[in-house]
């Protein structure tokens, strides 16, 4: 049975790896690792590799505990900004070429992105968190939904969000910036 993320002080756990404490560190790993991994391996696609980032997460998690600001976020938040961008860069480290046609490509990485987010649903209990974001996500137009899911499930810069769905730069900012707004209005 997987710990309730609701009932974890995180903050605590973040404070003791400041301090040099061992078992918050490890209390951390039991609560958080299979989620953390995840993520990183929905972002690379590559387990081997996920494990790596995950391995690497939480050693900078207790080398950066101590910078962690809690006015600025939510630890939990926060151990997930440090895995999402060790795994972020891994993509960028190790871009691929891709083998497939455009309109196959974009066909793929939509239901992709979308099947991630239901994944993610899944795995993070968001029914408990925010129920709500599956209707709010279903409300927004479909390249907008797309755009925000290839913003935050697949971690794509606006760029290659922009090539992706062939619509200029400008365009893909302002769907986003709109969408985002959208979906905070839905969910407040």
């Amino acid at each position: 049975m997987t710990p309730d993320p609701n009932l974890f002080d995180y903050d605590a756990a973040l404070a003791g790896c400041a301090r040099g404490d061992g078992q918050a560190l490890r209390r951390l790993y039991d609560q958080e690792s299979p989620r953390l991994l995840g993520v990183a391996q929905r972002i690379v696609r590559n387990m081997p590799l996920a494990e790596d980032i995950l391995h690497d997460a939480f050693v900078n998690i207790w080398n950066r505990a101590a910078s962690f600001d809690p006015a600025k976020g939510a630890a939990r938040g926060w151990i997930y900004s440090v895995t999402r961008n060790l795994a972020l860069n891994a993509v960028r480290d190790n871009q691929r070429e891709d083998l497939v046609d455009d309109d196959t490509h974009e066909a793929l990485a939509s239901a992709a992105s979308l099947q991630a987010w239901r994944e993610a649903n899944d795995a993070f209990a968001w029914q408990d968190v925010a129920g709500r974001m599956g209707v709010c996500l279903d409300g927004l137009e479909p390249v907008r939904r797309n755009c925000i899911l290839h913003a935050y499930v697949d971690g794509l810069s606006h760029g290659d969000i922009a090539q992706r769905v062939g619509a200029p730069l400008g365009t893909v900012k302002a769907w986003i910036k709109r969408s985002l707004a959208a979906l905070r209005e839905c969910l407040a």
